[in-house]
């Protein structure tokens, strides 16, 4: 007969052997939102960098930059309104809590971040004006330092200095180039908005908004916001609705604003904003710098426009950047050497892992 000493110690191996078996299921639940957070990341990137094929159709035929911009969010809003509405059905308390929220979103991120970027390019060139947009993931780094306590360590210090360099590789900044210290500063301005739309995209709260919601909210506060400044004339806004040249074809000014709508803002926003919450900011956001490559692929596929030797270097860049960062968040312990569980790591939020209140959060 066991005494109690035995059924103690018996108690105590099941106990060590369940908290291990969750232990291993928690590790699989991080590593399969991981997976998936890196596959939205990529979806979100290459998404986003189709817009410029799909822009130039439209600005070739006498739209303005700020004309496209609205149309590509408003029509983007629109289609999002029900999906969202539905997820929102009984629960339209998560919006009143998280307006403030998704009015920045909206704002900075979307509205903020493309006006900001079109000053910029009409006071320097294109490369340049990117180039300072795209140190956005290093105001990430920055603000989850002196916000959070986020120290960057080595091997991501030493991959962002390898994504910027491969970014300016990628740009091709080769050659003269004229400096605008207002264009710098629209630039920057740019940096901040797309660091805001990482920031604010991963969503620690207890319980976010869902991805299609916050995207949808943004998106209708960004259109208001540009169509106001295009009303009070800060903003020149121009179209046409006579047919395009896209792809060598002439097609109707529908298709462009289509594919900008739905591919380079529904797909790329929703899935963007899903992989942050997976991810978190940091990691989201250097992945993010596939759109810069996307855009140059696709205008090789779709243009013709082949990228040079350097180019290609630069995407080898970049990509060893993005893998160091993500070699540095896997390493990655908390301070007591315990690596959290995924019910306290807050990018695991929403990803369908189960949070502390035991219920299933959902993507979208």
């Amino acid at each position: 007969m066991p005494t109690a000493e035995s059924r103690a110690s018996q108690a105590g191996r099941a106990t060590r052997a369940g908290g291990a078996t969750q232990a291993g299921r928690a590790g699989q639940a991080g590593r399969a939102g991981s997976g998936t957070g890196l596959a939205l990341a990529v979806v979100s990137a290459v998404t986003f960098g189709t817009s410029g094929a799909f822009a130039a159709s439209l600005i070739g035929a006498g739209w303005s930059p700020a004309a496209a911009v609205i149309t590509r969010i408003a029509v983007a809003a629109l289609v999002l309104t029900v999906p969202a509405v539905l997820q929102l059905r009984g629960r339209w308390s998560l919006l009143r809590r998280g307006a403030g929220k998704a009015a920045a979103f909206g704002l900075v991120a979307v509205a903020g971040c493309q006006l900001f970027y079109f000053n910029a390019i009409e006071r320097m060139p294109v490369g340049v004006a990117l180039l300072l947009e795209y140190l956005g993931p290093v105001l990430v780094v920055g603000w989850l330092w002196l916000r959070r306590g986020q120290r960057p360590r080595r091997l991501t210090v030493i991959g962002t200095v390898a994504a910027i360099a491969g970014l300016a590789m990628v740009l091709d900044l080769g050659g003269p180039a004229r400096i605008d210290p207002i264009g710098v500063m629209w630039g920057l301005l740019a940096a901040v908005g797309l660091a805001t739309y990482f920031l604010l995209g991963a969503a620690g709260d207890e319980e976010p908004l869902p991805p299609i919601v916050m995207a949808w909210a943004g998106m209708c506060v960004g259109a208001a916001a540009l169509a106001a400044l295009g009303l009070a004339g800060v903003l020149p806004v121009t179209a046409t609705t006579g047919d395009v040249e896209f792809l060598h074809h002439q097609v109707s000014w529908i298709v462009p604003v289509l594919g900008l709508s739905l591919v380079a803002s529904v797909i790329s926003y929703v899935t963007g904003i899903g992989a942050s919450r997976r991810l978190g900011a940091k990691l989201a956001s250097f992945v993010g710098l596939a759109e810069v490559l996307s855009a140059i692929l696709f205008a090789w596929l779709l243009l013709g426009q082949l990228p040079s030797a350097v180019q290609f270097v630069g995407g080898a860049f970049i990509l060893a950047g993005v893998t160091l960062v993500r070699v540095d968040e896997l390493g990655a312990t908390p301070a007591g050497g315990r690596r959290e569980s995924p019910a306290h790591v807050p990018e695991l939020v929403d990803s369908g892992v189960q949070s502390e209140a035991g219920r299933p959060d959902r993507l979208i």
